[in-house]
């Protein structure tokens, strides 16, 4: 499977049975409390990882995120980790238009983003744990770009795959992604097919039946 279509696969598919994909094959991936910011838009493509400290520790040459869209391909998310316990934005108004400008999908802050009314205007999926007004200057700074991060309690490396949206946010490796997108498909497909069920006037009891709870079973 093609790196583009994996991308397509996930498209089409919302977080959640993702998510239940996962959950069916024991894989680690689903991470909760990372909120749509801006566009509340499903996005889904490959990671690129920036990990962040505090600044008078790690002082950096460069700002952050900077390398992360030069680097990053058009489709790409940047995913961030900000976890310093210092409220500074772990992404902001420029990064988002060089980013917008570079086809980039979205980009996922594991801590606060700021101007994110800039980002509606730019129609640019932010997704983050939190909301500051805060500048990253002088408070933190890039300490790694293309190294592993932690989401959640996801460890999270360059080059694998991201789903998120309203629900929540899976990410994927690279080496499980055909399997992943697999079961989510059959999952999805098994729900479409209860939700026309109750469409058409079927007992909920019936369409939440034991079929529903033996779903994530190989």
């Amino acid at each position: 499977m093609a790196e583009d279509e994996i991308t397509q696969k996930l498209l089409r598919i919302d977080a959640c049975a993702v998510s239940d994909a996962v959950d069916r094959l024991h894989l680690d991936g689903a991470v909760s409390g990372i909120a749509p910011f801006s566009v509340a838009r499903r996005i889904a493509g490959r990671v690129r990882t920036v990990g962040l400290g505090p600044a008078n520790a790690v002082p950096s040459p460069r700002h952050l995120g900077t390398a992360a869209i030069e680097a990053a391909q058009a489709g790409d998310i940047i995913v961030i980790e900000q976890r310093t316990g210092i409220e500074a934005a772990g992404w902001g108004g420029i990064l988002s238009t060089g980013a917008a400008a570079k086809g980039i999908a979205g980009v996922i802050v594991e801590g606060p983003a700021r101007d994110l009314d800039e980002a509606v205007e730019l129609d640019f999926p932010v997704y983050a744990r939190s909301a500051t007004t805060r500048t990253a200057r002088g408070r933190i700074a890039e300490i790694s770009c293309g190294m592993p991060i932690t989401v959640g309690t996801v460890k999270v490396t360059d080059g694998d795959y991201v789903i998120a949206d309203r629900s929540g946010i899976v990410f994927i490796k690279q080496r499980d992604a055909r399997r992943v997108i697999e079961a989510a498909v059959q999952i999805a497909a098994r729900e479409a097919a209860m939700a026309a069920a109750a469409r058409s006037g079927e007992p909920m009891a019936k369409v939440m039946g034991a079929d529903y709870e033996a779903m994530l079973k190989r």
